[in-house]
């Protein structure tokens, strides 16, 4: 696991002020309930520090559902952030949903012109989910991360309209 060289994100008064008015969505799988409340948490938790009251929760059965909400979500919000965990098993499947949700997320970021948050984890185990999931003892906090890097997206691309 690497949290090394990530950015210190950070939301001042006056980026608060204007993340505080945008309308953000987080929907969220339901595989590895554990994992997902952890990093669900995480992601209200860092639209709190954000100054973003009420973002709407939307829950899908799992990640491969991942796409087709946010594509619909980000029709009506400014800002949207997928949740997931994907845990290797002994088959391609990993493989073939770790990408469906990727290039899903991806392409509907990239049509819709809307931060997408990418809070999937793809692990090899359960306890590096666990580790990541922003849990006590947990050493990252990806539901945090995913949020407060689509909010930054979203203040980055809001001050290009100007």
């Amino acid at each position: 696991m690497s949290g090394h060289g990530a950015p210190g994100i950070g939301f001042g008064t006056e980026e608060k002020s204007r993340a505080a008015g945008m309308k953000v969505a987080i929907v969220a799988a339901s595989w590895h309930t554990q994992i997902m409340d952890g990093l669900l948490a995480g992601a209200l938790r860092g639209a709190a520090d954000a100054g973003v009251e009420n973002p709407v929760v939307v829950r899908v059965p799992g990640s491969f559902e991942l796409p087709v909400a946010a594509a619909r979500l980000a029709a009506k919000f400014d800002v949207v952030v997928a949740l997931g965990v994907v845990i290797r098993g002994g088959t391609p499947h990993f493989e073939y949903v770790c990408q469906a949700a990727t290039m899903g997320l991806t392409d509907v970021s990239v049509r819709s012109g809307k931060p997408v948050g990418f809070g999937v984890l793809t692990c090899d185990t359960e306890e590096q989910g666990i580790a990541r999931a922003g849990l006590p003892g947990s050493v990252e906090d990806k539901g945090h991360e995913a949020i407060t890097a689509a909010l930054s997206t979203a203040l980055t691309l809001a001050a290009l309209d100007v």
